[in-house]
């Protein structure tokens, strides 16, 4: 451990996944854990969210390569969602062939039923329940808590303090990326106010990112621009969490667990942010030098997915006009994510002359045009996606692999699943076979700088 962490352990990575496929990506980009939700009981209901089928497969997924997963039920339940939770807590808890790691939650009521039906079970106590002083940290660990995901109001001085009064087998989380909710600790009223969708019970509407206006009660139907100042008239909305930059300050705050917002995120968000966290939490535990030798690309890789303008909340104090963006409510958006690498076709299996869209048994009748006598083009990967921007063939674009490397690469093919050559995709979702100059691997995702408008975010 180097000079200055005084801290037991390196802080765990904790990542969202929207989906199986966000998941692996999560996985393979360096998380520590992940945080999904099932199909109900969650505050994230229209990300696409996990069946019980999914959700094992992905716990096998994470355990194989010693990554935890957590599982969120933190709505605030009312009366009618009590018996559809007790038995979702009774799934998680039978899941074969084995269950999460722990749960996340919110409301007491919750909490109570699944110490209730899973005893053993690990349960975690979201930022929605706004912990903040040690004796609520002290009131859920007697409860049995494991964890409290700190309040998003708090700053390293006060986590500090908190930590010093609470006993070592008592974890703290904090959020340290991402948006951040113009309410308490993401518990949302407006949603509800506005428009009968409760963000409490997972259907955030998302109200604070609208664009506002005033109405003065004696002149109805004339509104008024409220001027923060002369560049706009946006009230709610803030610049998203950035702290890889202080990741010496996080870990000597006592911060056991790094949390990262996201979980209606691409593959490509969690891909670029974990991997840019990844590498800054092993470089400080490496050394402090090393550490602030990669400051500048730790900054620069966590900016290459969609995001607003960065900040650090509230952890060095309440946050001002600096925090907020009055000229724009747009994301600073400059990649497209292209697809994730599903299946590298074999070089033995070209050698042999069969392709993907071949039986295995078939000869074929004539390798393809990037075969160099008879054997594939060195540093060339056949590779299959499903594709979720367009591109061509011809466009050069960047393999973005886990190691932290981007590698520039030119597309000189496209084949259907059926081995049609292709000029594009331009269906979404469509999978398909991408002859690729460079070498790219399993898992690794595919980008390119954001050149035409009306694209889908990253």
């Amino acid at each position: 451990m180097g000079e200055g962490t005084g801290r037991r352990r390196k802080p765990e990575l904790l990542m969202p996944a929207a989906s199986l496929e966000v998941l692996r990506t999560a996985v393979v980009f360096g998380a520590d854990a992940v945080y999904i939700g099932g199909e109900a009981f969650g505050l994230r209901a229209k990300a696409k969210n996990f069946s019980p089928e999914e959700m094992a497969e992905g716990i096998v997924f994470a355990h194989n390569r010693g990554v935890k997963v957590y599982v969120t039920a933190n709505i605030f339940a009312h009366n009618s969602d009590l018996a559809g939770a007790e038995r979702y807590f009774q799934e998680l808890r039978d899941m074969k062939p084995e269950p999460c790691d722990g749960l996340i939650i919110s409301d007491p009521g919750m909490f109570a039923l699944a110490r209730r039906v899973w005893p053993e079970g690990e349960i975690h106590i979201s930022t929605q329940a706004n912990s903040t002083n040690c004796e609520s940290f002290r009131f859920w660990r007697q409860l049995g808590a494991k964890r409290v995901v700190a309040a998003r109001e708090l700053s390293l001085e006060e986590i500090r303090d908190i930590r010093k009064q609470l006993p070592e087998d008592m974890e703290i989380e904090c959020f340290v990326h991402g948006a951040m909710c113009i309410s308490y600790s993401g518990r949302c009223l407006l949603s509800s106010y506005f428009t009968g969708r409760d963000a409490n019970q997972g259907a955030c509407t998302h109200p604070c990112r609208w664009k506002y206006s005033v109405a003065e009660e004696t002149r109805p139907g004339e509104y008024l621009p409220v001027y923060e100042n002369e560049r706009g008239t946006f009230l709610f909305n803030s610049r998203d969490l950035c702290m890889v930059e202080y990741i010496p300050e996080l870990v000597e705050a006592g911060i056991d667990s790094l949390k990262v917002e996201g979980r209606m995120k691409t593959a490509l968000y969690v891909a670029t942010v974990a991997r840019a966290y990844r590498r800054a939490i092993d470089d400080y535990f490496d050394s402090p030098e090393t550490y602030r030798s990669g400051l500048d690309w730790y900054r620069a890789e966590a900016a290459k997915c969609t995001h607003r303008q960065f900040s650090t909340g509230f952890y060095f104090g309440k946050p001002g006009e600096e925090s907020q963006i009055y000229d724009s409510s747009t994301y600073v958006n400059e990649y497209v994510y292209l697809g994730a690498v599903e299946e590298v076709w074999s070089e033995e299996e070209t050698q042999a002359g069969r392709l993907p869209w071949m039986g295995k048994e078939e000869p074929a009748a004539g390798l393809l045009s990037w075969t160099e006598g008879g054997k594939p083009a060195a540093g060339f990967s056949l590779v299959r996606i499903t594709q979720r921007n367009k591109f061509s063939q011809g466009d050069m674009i960047e393999i973005m692999k886990p190691d932290g490397r981007n590698l520039s690469a030119r597309v000189e093919a496209l084949y259907s699943q059926e081995g049609v050559p292709m000029e594009s995709c331009p269906h979404g979702k469509q999978v398909f076979w991408a002859l690729l100059s460079g070498e790219a691997g399993q898992h690794d995702l595919l980008r390119t700088e954001r050149v035409e408008q009306g694209l889908q975010q990253g």
